[in-house]
């Protein structure tokens, strides 16, 4: 529910916290990323997708190795970020949680062997390092946005 603010009252506007805009403007990338990893063209080697494992040859972009399994999860990722961000605590929890995992898959994605059986998501370097920098600019954000919007859920 979103609350009047002082200045944005006298404007007649609503006011929805920052943490939230934040949280579904997240949530939306991962949307379209997810939808974007099926569409032909956008994802390159597009007949090389599997299901899930390294043997996918599917690229978004030409650069991030995606699968069925990994666009999947971008949606549900997205859909959870969207229920979250109804409220300035779960947008909160979806943004350092979010990282959280992110942070875990950066890891992952280190010390598996990409051309192994572990590789299920799957994983290359491009993924590799926009896992971290999703998992620092979403801890980041979650932690940073100020603590006066807690207040408004």
């Amino acid at each position: 529910m979103a609350t009047r603010s002082g200045s944005a009252a006298a404007g007649g506007t609503l006011a929805r916290p920052l943490i939230r805009i934040v949280a579904a403007a997240m949530a939306a990338v991962f949307l379209l990323v997810g939808i974007l990893g099926f569409i032909p063209g956008i994802t390159t080697n597009y007949s090389d997708m599997r299901f899930a494992g390294h043997e996918s040859g599917a690229e978004l972009f030409g650069v991030f190795q995606v699968s069925i399994l990994h666009n999947i999860v971008h949606l549900l990722f997205g859909v959870a970020g969207l229920a979250l961000a109804r409220t300035v605590s779960g947008a909160r929890a979806y943004l350092v949680g979010g990282g959280a995992i992110y942070a875990v898959l950066w890891l992952y994605g280190l010390v598996i062997d990409h051309e192994s059986g572990a590789n299920f998501v799957p994983l290359n370097t491009a993924d590799n390092w926009l896992h971290l920098f999703l998992a620092a600019s979403m801890i980041a954000l979650g932690l940073l946005i100020p603590a006066r919007d807690l207040a408004r859920d």
